[in-house]
């Protein structure tokens, strides 16, 4: 294995256990989030000053596309947490783990070509591993609801992968990201005034280790690994952010997930990585 390749590993070991904070620490969404693209901005903006990275942006419109991000990105890590927060780290990891079908269906509404009804058929097999990770399709229903949460994640960040291309071409991914989180948290400060939750001093420090590590550090990772990795072989790795997720959660919260969510997580991390191979 490459150093590239065991760099994307090890983003993607992180990601999946970035998960696990909807359930240690002690806050609204809202807050998680807030802290986590605060605390990674934080991060970032140093870090690429003293990289020689150029941060500013080169119009106002690009101003005014990436805070429409942000909003989208404060959006699909909200619904995340909230999925995590309401069911369990499997629920909430294997209905995100949509978003490769998500985007399959909605990107030639981005790229102005004709759909392709071809990208129906995963789409109807994850429906299918959505199905059988949820036993009951009620509201109350914590399975249920978590499910539907963790499938708003996906659509938005399919919308936010889609939406990011455009930059990708023109700017470094820890320069979008670092605007990205910059605006996502002044996004959500208002709602933080309204309504002010008091973190404790353990909720603080994990959002710092949320923040700094599992996102900032994370996400550079991620990016440098790609430097001799492909974006598909990069794909394919991330697909397994829900297997390092739900391990994890099994050895550190003892969350043990059904086997309905296993069989239904493998359909779904199936038809995920059919999607991405017939991209490549």
């Amino acid at each position: 294995m490459t150093r590239d390749f065991l760099l994307i590993h090890v983003a993607t070991l992180l990601f999946g256990v970035a998960g696990l904070f909807g359930k240690l620490v002690h806050l609204t969404p809202v807050a998680i989030v807030f802290g986590r693209v605060f605390f990674a901005a934080l991060f970032l903006g140093p870090a690429l000053y003293f990289a020689g990275r150029r941060v500013r942006l080169e119009s106002k419109r690009d101003c005014g596309l990436l805070a429409f991000q942000g909003l989208i990105l404060a959006v699909h890590w909200g619904t995340f947490f909230k999925a995590i927060q309401v069911s369990s780290v499997a629920v909430g990891l294997l209905t995100f783990a949509t978003f490769p079908v998500f985007t399959a269906l909605l990107e030639p509404f981005f790229d102005r070509k004709a759909f392709r009804w071809a990208s129906l058929g995963p789409a109807l097999w994850t429906l299918g591993g959505v199905a059988l990770v949820v036993p009951g399709f009620q509201l109350g229903n914590s399975a249920f609801e978590g499910a539907l949460w963790g499938l708003a994640s996906g659509f938005t960040f399919a919308v936010l992968s889609l939406l990011n291309r455009r930059f990708a071409r023109r700017y470094h991914g820890a320069v979008i990201s670092f605007w990205q989180d910059t605006a996502a948290a002044l996004v959500l400060l208002p709602a933080l005034v309204l309504f002010p939750e008091t973190p404790t001093p353990s909720d603080i420090g994990l959002l710092i280790l949320l923040g700094v590590l599992f996102t900032g550090i994370s996400h550079t990772l991620f990016i440098q690994g790609m430097r001799t990795v492909s974006a598909r072989r990069a794909s394919i790795i991330a697909s397994l952010e829900p297997v390092y997720g739900i391990a994890a959660a099994l050895l550190l919260l003892g969350e043990v997930p059904t086997v309905r969510s296993l069989a239904g997580g493998a359909m779904i991390l199936a038809a995920a990585l059919w999607v991405t191979l017939s991209k490549g």
